[in-house]
């Protein structure tokens, strides 16, 4: 009897110890992260190119498709409008080498590179990417860049996708800035949204102040949201600046036309890497099935 009682406290425990989620390799491009076999998101960290699209316009280490709790797609990648931008991605328009400037926004002359994986962690309570990759201009290996990805269960429709992004010159300083184009400043952080039910009419962004009701250029907020509807239902996606980010709270770049959103850190100034002296970033992006959450 003692032994059955033993056998069943075991088996409980085992059950309250199993995760909800599970990481799948799909093409040895890219890892999806599942929650009890429904998607989260694919982490691309070999290059990706859509027929169509120039071979240089490939890209690595960003994650799309990324989904809504419910299944439904909340990003977008190749878009016509902005081929260049893709899903939730880092990336900055200027990255001084030398003396010389690189664009790893539109992929001028410089990319990421994936080098191993540092975890992949699934437990009850969370499930942790985290990811070791460079920054190359081809073979040459200038900044070497940590990515870490914790991802809560889904409740009530909600989920929430903490991002930690460390970056360390691999040799000499590397300057990283937001584009001088008309002092617009965008560069760093960025969410590339599903097209929405609609498109710009139906198109809501919000912020700490309410609804803003025009685009932003270096508007700087706290936190912004895109709101819309997807597939016919309501949903959207919130992105929170970390108070820990040099800057904070940076200027952003919002645009209701594509459904975008950049924290545009560090905006105009450049900011300096170099050996020894890592930048840190956090932010945190909430997706939710219906209408947005409380902040």
């Amino acid at each position: 009897m003692r032994l059955l009682t033993w056998l069943l406290l075991l088996a409980c425990c085992a059950a309250l110890a199993q995760s909800p989620f599970a990481f799948r390799d799909l093409d040895g491009r890219s890892l999806e992260l599942s929650e009890n076999g429904r998607p989260v998101f694919v982490y691309n960290y070999g290059l990706i190119l859509r027929p169509g699209n120039p071979e240089t316009s490939a890209r690595s280490t960003y994650l799309h498709p990324v989904y809504l709790p419910d299944g439904r797609l909340i990003t977008d990648d190749f878009n016509p409008d902005h081929p260049h931008h893709r899903g939730i991605s880092w990336m900055w328009p200027v990255v001084v080498v030398d003396g010389k400037t690189y664009d790893l926004w539109t992929l001028g002359g410089i990319r990421h590179r994936f080098v191993r994986w540092t975890a992949r962690d699934t437990r009850r309570d969370a499930a942790v990417l985290a990811v070791e990759n460079g920054w190359y201009i081809g073979e040459r290996k200038v900044v070497k860049e940590n990515v870490e990805i914790r991802v809560e269960p889904a409740r009530d429709g909600v989920r929430r996708l903490d991002f930690a992004l460390r970056f360390e010159a691999a040799e000499g300083p590397v300057d990283i800035a937001g584009t001088p184009d008309q002092n617009k400043g965008f560069g760093g952080f960025c969410f590339r949204f599903a097209p929405r039910d609609g498109g710009r009419a139906k198109t809501i962004i919000r912020t700490e102040q309410g609804v803003a009701r025009q685009d932003g250029v270096m508007a700087v907020h706290p936190w912004a949201q895109v709101e819309g509807s997807f597939e016919g239902r309501p949903g959207g996606g919130r992105v929170e600046d970390d108070p820990s980010n040099p800057g904070f709270p940076n200027g952003w770049l919002m645009r209701h036309g594509f459904g975008f959103l950049n924290v545009s850190c560090p905006g105009l100034k450049p900011h300096r890497l170099e050996p020894g002296k890592p930048l840190v970033l956090k932010y945190r992006v909430t997706l939710y099935a219906s209408h947005p959450p409380q902040h």
